[in-house]
């Protein structure tokens, strides 16, 4: 399984940007899926993840400014983010569990820069 991720780019200050990703397997059933990204020189950290009926967690530093959802029909997750910070400059990897394997991406950069 491949997951594709698309959305990133470069963006200002109190702006928005919409990730996706989509896995190449819609055979799959996924239990979870989400979002983690890696800062320069910092540890990969969890965004937010979601599970298969819909609950949510986020990450303390982008709660009510992010936004994640899922199609399970296209097995595809998306990450609406907002208020766009330079501290949120950093590559996005989705990330995607069934109930034996976990599957990531190859990760999209996004850089919150006036």
């Amino acid at each position: 399984v491949q997951l594709v991720e698309s959305g990133g780019g470069l963006v200002q200050p109190g702006g928005s940007l919409r990730l996706s990703c989509e896995a190449s397997e819609r055979s799959f059933s996924f239990n979870a899926m989400g979002w983690y990204r890696q800062g320069a020189g910092k540890q990969r950290e969890l965004v937010a993840d979601i599970a298969n009926g819909g609950r949510t967690n986020y990450g303390e530093s982008v709660t009510g400014r992010f936004t994640i959802s899922r199609d399970n029909a296209k097995n595809m997750v998306y990450l609406q983010m907002n208020s766009l910070k330079p501290e949120d400059t950093a590559v996005y990897y989705c990330w995607m569990r069934t109930q034996v394997l976990s599957y990531w991406g190859q990760g999209t950069q996004v850089t919150v820069s006036s």
